[in-house]
């Protein structure tokens, strides 16, 4: 019988050289799962190069690793080995690129494992017993033996759980360009011969805890362009020549203990991209110790001890996306020139010593969208022009100086979520285009200045918003009734004013503390330490001829109103028995609305859902979120759904965008969203119709012991990998996308099976492709996607 080898040299991912030897196996990004323990890693003596990262890998990094002793490139980064650094990885003395990054390895290598204690290959390898026995003692350091590997080039051990000192023995590495060590448990300081890194271009250490001060020697590695030491306990200065050569592009120091001087090199260093260096002790004139950055996009130097004046140099940054130098001792004026920096998205100079009058040139910054100049001396009056910026999502003047009336035209930033005008010197009335601000959601903060007239009834369309403090100023009036449709309020104030009347309905004018209507002419409501609406002041003496008189003729008035409402009725009544009887839906003559009443395919109708759930009654009451209730209603037939009930309809009823979204949502069929039956909009009644998942939200199991105990790891990862699916088919399976913005806890439910669907499309929006798709932030917040980067 004849036996055909089998050629490996034409399987996926490998590369053989001319004599059919295996030479390179790369099949990164290609979904692998299962570990490495049963590669005869011997049958591959001429691999080169072995890329196996971004899978699904688990287990430990076998030993036998180390006959690969040709082997010049090793990828493991990105997947879920753990387990400690193999002793055989001594033997890959030709590797120049080691990459473990991104795992949960932790390194076990005594530090002593060669006699000269420097990691030299003088003296050979510690024998495997006596390394077990130092492993047990020392485990979790990053492996003295790795300045063996002579020939690195690229080391990245970042991303898992190493801790202990840096070995020195990493500046023999005379080779190396790229160092990661971020993201461990490292202490104790920077090695004094990285200085002789001299190759090196990428450092990074951040997010350790590391002390000490960091060498000026690093200042001599003319190639660096990456340094990270943020988010460590370094102390003393900065290297002062950091940017020596020229070429550092970025550069973060941010969340130390750094004191003294801005590095010196920064000055002139025209390479910069990026530069972090907030929450430091820094010291010295912002207008002396920076130049023009043609190139910088994003620089933070807040909350250090900088002085000086914000230069007109810095309009020549022109790619600027970010410039915060928030909680300094900054002064002297904005210049105009800072409105030159059209790119400019975030904008922070917010607790300083500025003065002078805000700028009409920011008004010309079409992309920002976060606007911070609170706690200085500014004064003047707010420009008219920030309306127009249509991105702006936050707005914050607060604490200053400030003059004259609040600018109507701030009405027309429809995206604002936070908005902060507090503790000036504003007169006049509140506008009442501020109720166009329907996406306001943190907080509206007028108090302590000195606003006057009645509150508008248009603030009661912000039915998102969550604080609100109109404190302190001189408004007068009721509060007024449309208040009661802000159902997501949990914070007001409307202390030291002039009001008066009835507090409006709803919850939080129910549970507020009585200290937030204090000191106004004449309050009431049911909040303790208010005075009762149905107790009159007038209990005594008779009371008053006018209001008997009043009294008198409403009565009358209504026996007369009663009295013709009868006889209309019978009228129409008689005249119905005697005609014929006319089938309803033959009826033409009645005007349809066809979003009135979706069918929900033949059997969920309005009078059924109503009599389900007794009229809406609480006792049927599953949830209750930002935009209404849901109820659980077991329709005739025996089949049970959730049914959430909103709030309000005027939304509904002005967005008809809103009702073309629900009715592509009833289209989706897909077993990790919860199916939408349909939506009903009637007069008394606006509620959508949904599956009913029995669990309830995992925001719900989670908080109850008894209940997250029995959603064990494995049913995680099931919620883990359904939420992933549904985004999937909704960014890519869906025509056009479908982004859903508001992905938290409490919008994924559970089924009986622990079967996770998405739920909850109010923020959902329709990605429109070729085209700018901008948005203002939507979601729960804690759940909403950091904007910085470090």
């Amino acid at each position: 019988m004849n036996f055909t080898r089998v050629n490996p040299c034409k399987w996926r991912g490998i590369t053989c050289n001319n004599e059919s030897r295996v030479t390179e196996i790369n099949l990164a990004y290609t979904g692998l799962n299962g570990t490495l323990q049963h590669l005869d890693f011997s049958s591959f003596p001429y691999l080169l190069r072995l890329d196996l990262k971004v899978n699904n890998l688990v287990g430990t990094i076998p030993t036998n690793i180390g006959v690969l002793s040709k082997l010049q490139f090793l990828d493991l980064s990105t997947n879920y080995l753990n387990g400690t650094l193999p002793l055989s990885l001594a033997n890959l003395t030709k590797v120049y690129e080691l990459d473990v990054s991104r795992n949960n390895i932790t390194g076990n290598l005594d530090p002593r494992l060669f006699p000269d204690g420097t990691g030299s290959n003088n003296t050979g390898l510690v024998s495997l017993q006596n390394f077990l026995l130092q492993s047990t003692l020392l485990g979790g350091r990053i492996p003295n033996a790795i300045g063996n590997l002579k020939y690195l080039v690229l080391l990245a051990l970042d991303d898992n759980n190493f801790f202990g000192t840096i070995p020195p023995s990493l500046g023999n590495l005379s080779d190396l360009a790229v160092l990661r060590l971020s993201s461990n448990q490292l202490s104790g300081g920077i090695p004094m011969n990285f200085g002789n890194l001299s190759k090196l271009t990428d450092l990074r250490l951040l997010m350790n805890q590391l002390s000490g001060s960091v060498p000026e020697e690093l200042g001599n590695i003319s190639s660096l362009t990456v340094l990270h030491l943020a988010e460590n306990n370094f102390t003393g200065q900065l290297p002062p020549q950091v940017c020596k050569g020229g070429n550092l592009v970025n550069f973060s120091a941010t969340s130390n203990d750094f004191s003294g001087p801005i590095p010196i090199s920064l000055k002139d260093c025209r390479s910069l991209y990026r530069v972090r260096l907030e929450h430091n002790r820094l010291t010295g004139s912002l207008d002396q110790d920076f130049g023009v950055y043609p190139n910088l996009t994003y620089i933070d130097m807040s909350y250090n001890r900088l002085g000086g004046e914000l230069s007109p140099n810095w309009g020549g940054s022109q790619n600027l996306i970010l410039l915060k130098i928030a909680g300094n001792m900054i002064g002297g004026k904005i210049p105009d020139e800072i409105g030159s920096l059209d790119q400019l998205v975030e904008l922070d100079l917010s607790s300083n010593q500025l003065s002078g009058e805000i700028p009409t040139t920011l008004a010309t910054l079409s992309r920002l969208s976060f606007l911070s100049l609170g706690d200085n001396k500014l004064s003047g009056l707010v420009p008219e022009g920030i309306g127009r910026l249509s991105n702006l999502w936050s707005l914050d003047l607060s604490s200053n100086m400030l003059t004259g009336p609040i600018p109507e035209e701030i009405g027309d930033c429809f995206n604002l979520q936070q908005l902060f005008l507090s503790s000036n010197l504003l007169n006049g009335t509140i506008p009442y285009q501020f109720g166009n601000l329907i996406n306001l959601q943190e907080s509206l903060d007028l108090s302590y200045n000195s606003l006057s007239g009645e509150i508008p009834s248009q603030l009661g369309q912000l039915i998102s918003l969550q604080s609100l403090n109109l404190s302190h100023n001189n408004l007068t009036g009721p509060i007024p009734t449309s208040f009661s449709n802000m159902v997501s309020l949990l914070v007001v104030n409307f202390s030291y004013n002039n009001l008066e009347g009835s507090l409006p309905d709803g919850k939080i004018f129910r549970s507020a503390p009585a200290d937030a209507f204090r000191n106004n002419q004449d309050l009431c409501g049911e909040i303790q330490g208010l005075r009762f609406c149905n107790v009159s002041s007038r209990e005594s003496g008779g009371g008053n001829k006018n209001s008997k008189l009043v009294i008198l003729l409403t009565a009358s008035l209504a026996s007369v109103l009663l009295l013709s409402f009868i006889c209309i009725g019978v009228f129409v009544y008689c005249r119905h028995q005697n005609s014929p009887e006319v089938p309803k839906e033959n009826d033409t003559s009645r005007s349809v609305n066809p979003f009135s009443i979706w069918h929900f395919d033949g059997k969920f109708l309005y009078q059924d859902i109503l009599e389900a759930t007794k009229n809406f009654d609480d006792m049927y009451c599953i949830g209750e979120g930002g935009s209404g209730k849901v109820y659980k209603a077991e329709i005739p037939g025996g089949q049970v759904v959730a049914v959430k009930k909103l709030w309000s309809s005027e939304i509904i009823e002005k967005d008809k965008s809103f009702v073309n979204e629900v009715e592509t949502l009833t289209e989706i069929r897909h077993r990790n969203i919860v199916k939408l039956h349909g939506f009903c909009s009637q007069s008394r009644h606006t509620f959508l119709v949904y599956e009913l998942m029995e669990r309830g939200s995992l925001a719900k199991i989670l908080s109850s012991d008894r209940e997250a105990k029995e959603l064990d790891w494995n049913k995680r990862l099931r919620v883990v990998n359904g939420v992933a699916h549904a985004l999937c088919y909704l960014h890519h399976d869906c025509v056009p996308p479908i982004i859903h913005r508001d992905i938290s806890s409490k919008n994924v439910l559970l089924s009986s099976e622990f079967e996770a669907c998405v739920s909850d499309f109010g923020t959902a929006r329709f990605l429109k492709p070729d085209s700018s798709n901008w948005t203002a932030v939507a979601g729960t917040y804690g759940y909403v996607a950091p904007g910085k980067i470090t």
